[in-house]
């Protein structure tokens, strides 16, 4: 009798015991589960409610569901998980502390939600996230600290939102963040400082959005610049030293579709690294000087008005020796309009322009 008792306490303890500490043990229903509930997929199943999981859980995917909001709290007994997928869960708002005690979490999917407010606090305790995605949402601002948590934060997306303007503090505690994705907002205006926090991010994109001027305070910041993507915002001058602080890095620079009309004269002073240009669809007429054709491999040049003078006689130099061979055609002087800048006869008489040395270096 007495090892009857026993063993139904031992029994009991197994089965109780883990729903009076809070960790179930069993999938939860409408789910499907995979490898003793490390991965719990819980797709497209109707939830209107975060499901309870193991701790022992890696991976949770609740994509397609209608969770509406993330309360304060909504995962505080996940602590083992490492990847969430939320994308497609009609979410609208992302209380103060919604992912506290996720302590060991690195991919957070969002994307295509239709988040508009980031409570401050949201990203409490999320000190191993390396990569988070929030495109596809209605985020019209972004409080200031929201990612300072992330200090291993290496992929921001935000792209497809409607943020309208960056402020400093943004990107503050996020410093080893470097691939930043921001295309299709409504960024108008970046202010100073805004990427002071983040001057290692090596990939930045802002095409599509409407910035008519470009916000060289806050881009002098940045330093290793691989990739820029500036392409269709209503921006018609690029100014003097636009890509200096980052120039030795740059590799790839996309400003094409943007009625661009001219570069200011040192524009590209500093740029040594460039490799692809993309400029087709603007309004350019001419290269300034500063451009450094040694090291392009690639350049798009279609649908500009190009002046074929001797202001892009290096660009054709480039041309005769390149195995690229970019559509250019000159609008004017009108003996040369209609013909492709490499087959123009315009430039037969233009002289080879040497950079004057600085005062004081040696010949």
């Amino acid at each position: 009798m007495y090892s009857f008792s026993f063993l139904l306490v031992l029994v009991c303890l197994q089965v109780c015991i883990p729903f009076v500490f809070g960790a179930p043990t069993q999938c939860p229903s409408q789910c499907h589960c995979h490898g003793d509930l490390q991965h719990v997929i819980c797709d497209n199943v109707g939830l209107k409610k975060i499901p309870r999981i193991s701790e022992a859980t890696r991976l949770l995917n609740l994509q397609r569901n209608n969770l509406g909001n993330l309360p304060t709290g909504g995962f505080s007994e996940m602590k083992g998980l490492i990847s969430l997928h939320t994308q497609h869960c009609q979410i609208r708002e992302i209380s103060s502390q919604a992912f506290k005690g996720l302590k060991k979490l690195i991919y957070l999917y969002l994307s295509n939600n239709e988040i508009s407010t980031i409570k401050p606090g949201a990203f409490e305790d999320m000190t191993e996230l390396t990569y988070l995605y929030l495109d596809g949402n209605q985020i019209t601002s972004l409080p200031k600290v929201i990612f300072s948590p992330m200090i291993n934060l290496f992929i921001l997306q935000l792209d497809n939102n409607k943020l309208q303007e960056l402020q400093p503090g943004t990107f503050t505690g996020a410093s080893d963040l470097r691939w930043l994705y921001m295309s299709g907002n409504e960024l108008s205006s970046i202010q100073p400082g805004s990427f002071d926090e983040v001057e290692n991010l090596a990939i930045l994109t802002l095409d599509r959005n409407k910035l008519s001027t470009y916000p060289l305070l806050a881009m002098s910041k940045l330093r290793v610049v691989e990739e820029l993507n500036l392409s269709k915002n209503p921006l018609s001058l690029m100014p003097d030293h636009a890509f200096r602080s980052f120039g030795r890095y740059m590799e790839k620079l996309h400003l094409n579709d943007m009625s661009l009309e001219k570069f200011s004269s040192a524009a590209f002073e500093g740029v040594t690294a460039l490799k692809s240009l993309h400029l087709e669809n603007n309004k350019l007429k001419s290269l300034p000087s500063s451009l450094e054709f040694s090291t392009l491999q690639n350049i798009t040049l279609f649908n500009n008005p190009w002046s074929c003078t001797c202001q892009l006689a290096n660009l054709r130099k480039w041309m005769d020796t390149s195995r690229h061979h970019p559509d250019a055609v000159c609008a004017s002087p009108g003996s040369q309009k209609g013909k492709q800048i490499r087959d123009s006869t315009a430039f037969g008489r233009c002289k080879a322009k040497t950079k004057r040395a600085r005062k004081g270096a040696r010949l």
